[in-house]
């Protein structure tokens, strides 16, 4: 993942982005002690979906809710992406309080409960269906987190991935006796588009 990313015509975009900090004190890469294996993983699932269509503008993208956001390291990179985007992270509250520690560390502003500011941290799934009524221009990200649910639970998604305009789902072809690889194959077929 390092190398394609330091191969890329956008290597000087992408260096700049996998600068890891010391909030958290997280394990450098042995390779590349600038950054961390999860800094650089997050980086160059971004560029693979910029790459992945001439048609993805990062800055048209208004708003992100990603389902599971770890400790928030996607939000802070997509934030310095692109500066206007509004981004929401739907996760346990313990995980939100995680979240929100990290953002304002590195000198955001989170917002927690609520989906009112220009980082949001909710962990009620009523809070999704207000969001995707609210906005129609967002990116839907999901990276192991719904393939690691039951698959019961990961209907209460489904609504928010279809009104995406753009979705990220990075998952693990099988889990916990689960073909994720054919249940997202599946879901992409009942899905309108």
């Amino acid at each position: 993942e390092l190398l394609e990313l330091k191969k890329d015509r956008n290597w000087p975009i992408w260096k700049k982005l996998i600068q890891e900090n010391d909030i958290g004190n997280p394990v450098r890469f042995f390779l590349y002690s600038n950054s961390s294996g999860n800094r650089i993983r997050q980086v160059y699932i971004i560029k693979k979906f910029l790459n992945g269509s001439k048609l993805i503008n990062i800055n048209k993208i208004q708003n992100i809710i990603e389902i599971g956001g770890g400790y928030g390291c996607m939000a802070d990179i997509f934030i310095r992406l692109n500066k206007k985007i509004s981004y929401t992270i739907y996760d346990m509250y313990e995980v939100n309080l995680l979240q929100y520690y990290y953002l304002k560390m590195n000198n955001h502003t989170p917002t927690l409960g609520k989906v009112s500011g220009k980082i949001n941290l909710i962990s009620e799934i009523n809070q999704i269906k207000k969001f995707i009524a609210k906005n129609k221009n967002y990116c839907f990200i999901a990276n192991w987190s719904i393939s690691e649910f039951p698959v019961k639970f990961r209907k209460k998604f489904l609504n928010t991935i279809n009104r995406s305009k753009y979705s990220i789902i990075s998952f693990q072809e099988n889990f916990e006796n689960i073909n994720n690889l054919k249940y997202f194959n599946q879901t992409i077929n009942k899905l309108s588009k």
